[in-house]
């Protein structure tokens, strides 16, 4: 047994691939020169003729289609760009290539072209090549052309290979380019300032997480991926900067499923001299501009939902929505009461709660977050479940906290900043103690950060965006699996008399 894939190399491409270097062909040149992308040659010459153009292209890609009639050949090659068809005719090429290229050239390898642009008699744009030459001598087969590659787990762990043959999994991963360079873009463009915080840290916190553990041998101390850069940008808001963001990789050592991977990306903003009410505004604009972008609309389809982003979104505390939408009253139910109610409605970990307020963040958790399909702010959460948010100026035992939903999600979490420095101290010793009663997920004392804030944080609002689930809500993708490059996956143990099937079943995708 090993824990690794075998190599997944094609025999008959090994031989080909020996052909070729007994001929004294190069299977891998340095460098290749285009006069040309594939998108480039299709603008340019959209009103070719059928004959072959007096100006000559120089391109180049991968060939996906590769069809025979004897003397000549048509090919699909593909670059980042598009796709483009090419005519190779035998008595056009130098002596000797048409023959190579024949023998061992094929679908999946990488070519160079130079030839003449002209349309089929049905319209097609293609190239009449004049020469060409092998820049990738490829050694394993891509998937049957026709099927694609549909086995969900080869799809994730060789994610190379689906952006190769999916034109959906590479367009998805378009999108979510533009969808960061957007943000940026947006927050920038609003005076905000971008820094990079530590992702190895001594402390963690800025959420309730269970950590990824290392051990710095120099410093011979235990560090932690963090969880959040939120403490590390609110220093720099003590520090004088106003308006700052962070577009981060977090590592949280949970569970995985459609909606969760332990390596996840989010932005996190923070502007001094605001509020949470302010951070929902900020929110509401930066979604609502991004979807407009990408989309031209602000309608998206999200499983069987249309969800419309068109501002104003609506805003309900957790009371009112466990109330209206999942049709209990907590504050009008003593505990044992909403204990046998909980027990009814299937609410998980009632027993294990002894307050009203504890009660509303389940009841919210079970009976509301998969109704709220259009987004929805819900806002003035219980203190003891927001250890890094202000007290709520109206509402006793509360915080001004909100959550975005979408579709069911969690999208983003904000608050009015704690900034008085002994009531936070108050608040990690209430962690400690969740954490000495064995609550792996309560946040860590960070008295440099209770120092922090002694020096003075002025009134601050805070914002983080889960960036893989807005992708996931833009793109219409239903798992996170689909919009995170290489996702979290379990590692791969395959036993010796499987390693044989390994490199045969790389074409058979239909299953």
């Amino acid at each position: 047994m090993q824990d690794n894939p075998s190599i997944q190399f094609d025999d008959q491409r090994l031989a080909k691939r020996n052909q070729l270097i007994e001929a004294g062909i190069p299977l891998y040149p340095h460098e290749f020169r285009r006069s040309h992308n594939i998108a480039g040659v299709r603008s340019e010459f959209c009103e070719a003729g059928h004959d072959p153009s007096v100006e000559v292209v120089t391109t180049a890609g991968r060939l996906y289609g590769v069809r025979d009639h004897g003397k000549t050949f048509f090919a699909d090659l593909r670059d980042e760009t598009g796709r483009i068809q090419l005519y190779i005719r035998k008595d056009a090429l130098p002596e000797g290539k048409f023959q190579t290229f024949k023998a061992c050239i094929e679908r999946g390898d990488i070519i160079g072209v130079t030839g003449r642009i002209f349309k089929t008699k049905v319209g097609e744009i293609s190239i009449f090549v004049d020469d060409l030459i092998l820049l990738t001598k490829t050694l394993c087969s891509l998937p049957e052309k026709f099927h694609g590659l549909t086995n969900l787990e080869k799809r994730y762990r060789q994610r190379y290979l689906d952006l190769i043959v999916n034109e959906e999994s590479r367009e998805t991963f378009r999108t979510r380019s533009r969808i960061i360079s957007l943000l940026r873009n947006y927050l920038t463009g609003n005076g905000f300032l971008e820094f990079e915080t530590p992702t190895l840290q001594p402390l963690y916190g800025g959420a309730n997480a269970r950590p990824f553990t290392t051990f710095h041998n120099f410093l011979g101390q235990k560090l932690y991926l963090r969880i959040a850069p939120e403490l590390y940008l609110k220093r720099l808001v003590v520090g004088g900067f106003e308006k700052v963001f962070e577009v981060a990789k977090n590592f949280r050592n949970e569970d995985i499923d459609t909606s969760h991977n332990p390596e996840f990306s989010m932005v996190e903003i923070y502007q001094a001299y605001a509020d949470y009410s302010d951070m929902m505004k900020l929110t509401e604009s930066v979604i609502s501009t991004i979807v407009k972008d990408i989309t031209d609309g602000s309608e998206v389809i999200f499983e069987d939902n249309s969800i419309s982003y068109d501002a104003p979104w609506r805003v309900m505390s957790m009371e009112d929505a466990v109330r209206t939408i999942g049709g209990v009253d907590i504050f009008a139910h003593d505990v044992d009461v909403l204990k046998k109610i909980g027990n009814e409605k299937g609410v998980e970990g009632v027993e294990d709660v002894h307050s009203q307020r504890e009660m509303l963040v389940l009841f919210f958790e079970s009976l509301v977050e998969e109704k709220l399909i259009q987004p929805t702010f819900i806002t003035d959460f219980p203190v003891e479940n927001s250890p890094l948010a202000k007290c709520h100026r109206e509402k006793e035992g509360f915080v001004e906290r909100f959550e975005l939903f979408i579709a069911g999600m969690e999208l983003a979490n904000g608050f009015s900043e704690l900034n008085d420095p002994l009531d936070q101290v108050q608040r990690f010793e209430a962690q400690e103690e969740k954490r000495r009663l064995g609550d792996e997920e309560a946040q860590m004392h960070d008295y440099d950060f209770v120092n922090a804030l002694g020096y003075g944080m002025p009134p601050t609002g805070g914002v983080g965006i889960g960036i893989d689930r807005l992708v996931m809500l833009i793109t219409g993708n239903t798992s996170i699996k689909e919009v995170i490059l290489f996702p979290s996956m379990k590692r791969e143990v395959i036993t010796s008399d499987e390693e044989d099937d390994k490199s045969s079943n790389l074409s058979d995708e239909t299953q």
